[in-house]
């Protein structure tokens, strides 16, 4: 090592352990960049965010990305957003950040980001998986991908065993079958309960609100709604004021670690987002979420998404004609709105007469008690229930 490359490192290992005798913290600051571009309240709020987050924080260094007035932080200078991210690419890709938050960045169609809310009865962190971006064009195939997202995020930042709730939207039966699939082949993930009476992995609104699974699986525009909802309820909607931002984009073409904040963010959410995306840069999040991919591949994830495209799509046009009509007293739950014409078409089929409904928890195929049973077995060997 030559002589200068010497001195380098030494006066950056002292710089180091009195950074440490001073904070109480004597690991490497993790260096998260901060893009200063497009706010809604001005770059002076994200000015406040960094300083909010290096007070609080004694193992973040935050660097700023764009113009503000002279500061107290390292500064890269750049005009408008798109200078700003071709900056913070560069800065992500020579090692001299290692993650970095910003706004209206354009992730690779496959990537969404993954964010974390703080829930508002009981104050519990929750993981959101997705917030922003897509994670396939089938949408039932984005949420199963979502889950390992959400899984990956959750061990990432220190939650060992998390626990997954699906969010009860419109495709969520056919994801939790999915998923249970994946994990009779040897996936290992876990489910959570509702706490509502009737339990099961399907989350309401009331487990969104307590914070029920570490991780809560929906769609992209559904998470986005909840993470403005979570973030500003007692603001107005104008400001975000509590949380973790939108969370890093995962996928398999996310190459670099980058969040994502809105422009109706403010100080307190950028500085969480700031906390975040330093956690996800210690547990090495983008290589966390390859090994949760590869291991649900060998498990089947392949061919599990390749069926779940909506059979209602796939389904032969001929009319069924219907069985007699009987009372219809039982419920069979858990199959998808875009499937319950066709499980009800199978059912008329087999000459089982049935109705369709929509029940408190979501649609139902309803027939008589004594068809029940039948009525089971056939919707089970269709691949419409679990």
């Amino acid at each position: 090592m030559a002589s200068t490359q010497l001195n380098e490192a030494l006066a950056s290992a002292f710089t180091d352990m009195a950074d440490g005798l001073v904070s109480g913290s004597f690991g490497r600051k993790k260096r998260i960049g901060l893009t200063l571009a497009d706010s809604e309240h001005g770059s002076e709020e994200l000015v406040r965010a960094a300083r909010l987050a290096a007070k609080q924080y004694a193992d973040i260094e935050p660097v700023l990305i764009g113009d503000a007035e002279e500061n107290e932080f390292e500064q890269h200078p750049a005009s408008g957003l798109h200078e700003c991210h071709e900056v913070m690419e560069q800065l992500l890709d020579n090692g001299s950040i290692d993650a970095c938050v910003t706004l209206h960045y354009s992730f690779p169609l496959g990537v969404s980001t993954v964010g974390k809310v703080i829930t508002p009865a009981v104050g519990r962190e929750m993981i959101l998986a997705t917030t922003t971006g897509t994670s396939d064009t089938v949408r039932n195939s984005a949420m199963v991908k979502n889950t390992l997202a959400g899984i990956a995020m959750a061990k990432a930042t220190g939650v060992a065993e998390p626990t997954v709730g699906i969010l009860n939207i419109d495709g969520a039966a056919p994801v939790e079958r999915a998923l249970r699939q994946l994990m009779d082949n040897g996936y290992c993930m876990q489910f959570t309960e509702s706490a509502r009476a009737d339990g099961g992995a399907l989350m309401r609104g009331n487990d969104l609100l307590q914070g029920v699974p570490d991780v809560m699986v929906a769609d992209s525009l559904t998470g986005n709604l909840m993470m403005k909802v979570f973030s500003s309820f007692t603001t107005g909607g104008s400001y975000e004021a509590l949380g973790y931002g939108y969370g890093p984009g995962l996928g398999e073409e996310a190459e670099r670690l980058v969040g994502i904040i809105s422009r109706a963010s403010g100080a307190p959410v950028i500085a969480g987002a700031i906390r975040l995306m330093a956690d996800c840069a210690e547990g090495e999040l983008l290589d966390v979420y390859r090994r949760e991919l590869a291991q649900a591949r060998e498990c089947g994830l392949d061919e599990i998404l390749e069926g779940l495209k909506p059979m209602a799509a796939a389904a032969a046009t001929e009319t069924v004609a219907a069985p007699p009509e009987k009372t219809t007293d039982e419920d069979i739950n858990g199959i998808d709105i875009l499937d319950i014409e066709t499980a009800r078409d199978a059912l008329w089929t087999k000459k089982i007469f049935a109705r369709t409904g929509m029940g408190c928890t979501g649609p139902v195929i309803m027939v008589a008690r004594e068809d029940l049973e039948a009525a089971s077995g056939v919707l089970k060997e269709s691949g419409f229930i679990a």
